[in-house]
């Protein structure tokens, strides 16, 4: 189906946006219009609009704490997340517990209303001490019909993206969703879903510990930022969540409806590997 993981780096190392021609424009995705971007999204030479109305409301359930853009090479400063989740009972009991309890505890979630339309939750999926973290923005049909992130057409995406820079999923990576429930019809989540949700995010972060996090679009960067921000206007630069390191980029199935910004992308992942290589050599 034109769908293998062929992003791959030249002879040497060299970085190529070559590279990320892997799929065609008529691969299928099975993911609604606003999933890793707006349905209003511009033509690819155009840039994406600087907000999106959907999202820009989360303030109101996702109070901003400290956002600490930084250059790259720039050393890394804490900043305590002040999030306000709603529910502090249901918050502190979520930061306390394991995995097991975790998983079972997200599958048994009726904090929203996704919970009503869902076939399943979706908890996460790979290494559970891994280096990389990548944050998309909620499950799709077929996510929620087999309880695994990205496992569609964007999945298959996804996955050539990681054999770019080396990496596979379950091996030292880890993949999660800013939602665990589908959203009817694949719309964009609301505020108040990710605010619900955002408390079992904080906890795989935490027991993951990874150096790394990619935002997947501008929803994942909503939620693991709380700010609202422009993935063109952020590529390129490093955020912090409290003593972890942040890189956003477009949502892969952003890029299976606009293939030009695969380049970008391609940029952003060698951006993410360098930090992770930068980080690395400082132990």
């Amino acid at each position: 189906m034109g769908l293998a993981p062929l992003w791959r780096l030249r002879a040497g190392g060299e970085e190529s946006s070559d590279a990320v021609d892997a799929l065609p424009e008529s691969a299928p995705v099975p993911i609604g219009p606003d999933r890793g971007g707006a349905a209003s999204s511009p033509p690819a030479q155009t840039p994406p609009p600087e907000r999106v109305p959907e999202v820009r409301s989360v303030r109101a359930a996702l109070p901003v704490r400290d956002l600490i853009p930084r250059a790259a090479g720039e050393a890394a400063a804490a900043a305590p997340d002040r999030r306000d989740d709603g529910d502090p009972a249901r918050t502190g009991r979520i930061a306390r517990m394991d995995w097991d309890e975790l998983e079972a505890d997200i599958r048994a979630c009726k904090a929203c209303r996704l919970c009503e339309k869902r076939r399943q939750a979706v908890p996460g999926v790979g290494h559970r001490r891994a280096e990389w973290m990548f944050v998309g923005e909620g499950p799709g049909a077929e996510e929620d019909q087999r309880g695994e992130p990205f496992v569609g057409a964007a999945g298959k995406l996804l996955d050539a993206m990681l054999a770019a820079i080396g990496l596979q999923r379950g091996e030292n990576v880890y993949i999660a969703n800013a939602v665990k429930c589908r959203p009817p019809h694949n719309r964009t989540p609301q505020a108040d879903e990710i605010a619900a949700c955002h408390p079992y995010l904080a906890r795989q972060i935490e027991l993951v510990r990874p150096r790394v996090v990619v935002a997947l679009g501008r929803p994942a960067a909503l939620a693991l930022l709380d700010a609202e921000i422009s993935i063109g206007a952020s590529r390129g630069r490093v955020f912090h969540r409290a003593e972890t390191q942040v890189v956003v980029t477009y949502h892969p199935a952003y890029l299976l409806r606009n293939p030009a910004d695969k380049a970008k992308a391609w940029e952003d992942l060698c951006f993410a590997r360098r930090l992770m290589q930068e980080q690395a050599g400082k132990v």
